[in-house]
């Protein structure tokens, strides 16, 4: 009798369990044309690849309780390497009056600044996505949060590494060579337990954030090897490091203002790194509903020789177009330039809105230019390109 009551009792709570669960995501089709012949053999001007991400959620426990799972998958046309699956949310959550408790694989973001996320670094970069590295891999975790007068507190228990995923030999937007197989400074590789700390508080109009990471840094530095046999390769070298960050917001009528700064141990430099600058908006402009945003801010980096800092004393001014119409149709123009270097510079545009309640189109570009060969932009001065993409919204 105990023996049926357990499953009776189980069978209703999956029942209960399963009307409750709300099943979303996206799927789309991406276009991505490269503007000039490729520098390395075997890449194309062209690269068509699909995806789909669902999504499903659920409530329980009187909503003390949530589950989230969101798988991803894409299909690439022709790069080996961005064909690939990844868990992005796998997680458990559980809700008190003043605390909080997750577990399993999830997203975090830290930061405020629109250019560069110098703080943000609990998830790893899925940088066969896109070049902005906005797109990140799921992060096993458990994370608890603490929440009082005096602000949020949280810990983060990050017991599994993800490795930066790179472009496969077919693919552009890489180095002479195709990234190879990682190295690691822990004996313990991926395995190596990771933690990290962080504060966030608001004060008067400012949204304050400080925050400590110990472990495998998710930027690596690339170091070429030669085998025995005479072959080169790149290998992405992950060292155990310590980062301390801070991060600001403030709010002032049509103001934004905006800053972050790191300082970092452990790898083959120590340093600093700082981003700052502001936003401001103007509404109605000339009296009609569209909105424009000027955005600037300086970007600074003490690293001389790292592949994947590309921010060490350079400028970015921006404009974002807003239409304030119904499918939130938005254009965003960046420019960032080098002041170091006469030649160095990159673009962007981001644009996109909606068709219906369900699709979507967006339309990307970046630019790079550099006739230094010491700077990470002369690797991709010939991979300016545009990507088309169409998403279904379910």
């Amino acid at each position: 009798m105990i023996r049926k009551a357990v499953a009776l009792s189980l069978i209703i709570n999956f029942t209960s369990f399963a009307s409750s669960a709300e099943f979303t995501g996206s799927a789309g089709l991406d276009l991505r044309y490269y503007l000039q012949d490729s520098l390395y053999p075997q890449q194309e001007r062209t690269y068509a690849s699909a995806y789909l991400s669902p999504e499903i959620y659920a409530e329980f426990n009187d909503g003390q309780d949530t589950l989230i799972f969101n798988p991803f998958y894409r299909v690439d046309e022709h790069d080996s390497e961005r064909t690939h699956g990844d868990i992005r949310e796998l997680q458990w959550a559980h809700y008190r009056d003043t605390w909080e408790t997750k577990i399993g694989i999830g997203k975090v973001f830290w930061g405020q600044t629109e250019s560069v996320h110098l703080v943000d670094i609990i998830n790893q970069t899925d940088s066969v996505e896109s070049v902005d590295g906005e797109a990140k891999l799921g992060q096993p975790m458990v994370n608890v949060s603490y929440f009082t007068e005096y602000g949020n507190f949280s810990v983060f228990v990050l017991p599994y590494f993800r490795e930066r995923t790179f472009q496969g030999t077919e693919g552009r937007l890489r180095p002479p060579l195709a990234i190879s197989d990682a190295i690691y400074e822990s004996a313990s590789e991926e395995s190596n337990l990771d933690y990290a700390l962080r504060w966030q508080s608001s004060i008067d109009d400012w949204e304050v954030g400080l925050s400590y990471f110990s472990g495998t840094t998710r930027e690596p530095e690339l170091i070429t090897q030669v085998s025995d046999s005479g072959e080169l390769s790149i290998n992405p070298y992950y060292a155990q490091i310590e980062q301390v960050g801070v991060d600001l917001l403030k709010v002032s009528g049509a103001w934004l203002l905006k800053m972050e700064s790191i300082y970092r141990q452990g790898q083959s430099e120590d340093f600093a790194a700082l981003v700052a600058g502001f936003e401001y908006t103007q509404e109605g402009v000339f009296g009609s509903r569209y909105g424009l945003g000027y955005l600037a801010e300086y970007q600074y980096d003490e690293r001389d020789d790292n592949f994947f800092a590309i921010a060490q004393n350079d400028m970015m001014l921006g404009l974002r177009i807003m239409a304030n119409d119904i499918a939130g149709s938005e254009i965003l123009v960046g420019f960032v330039k080098d002041l170091d270097a006469t030649s160095t510079y990159s673009a962007y545009i981001e644009a996109s809105s909606r068709l219906s309640a369900n699709w979507r189109w967006s339309l990307d570009g970046y630019f790079f230019s550099s006739d230094d060969q010491d700077d990470p932009f002369f690797f991709l001065r010939r991979d300016d390109h545009i990507e088309f993409s169409l998403e279904y919204y379910f």
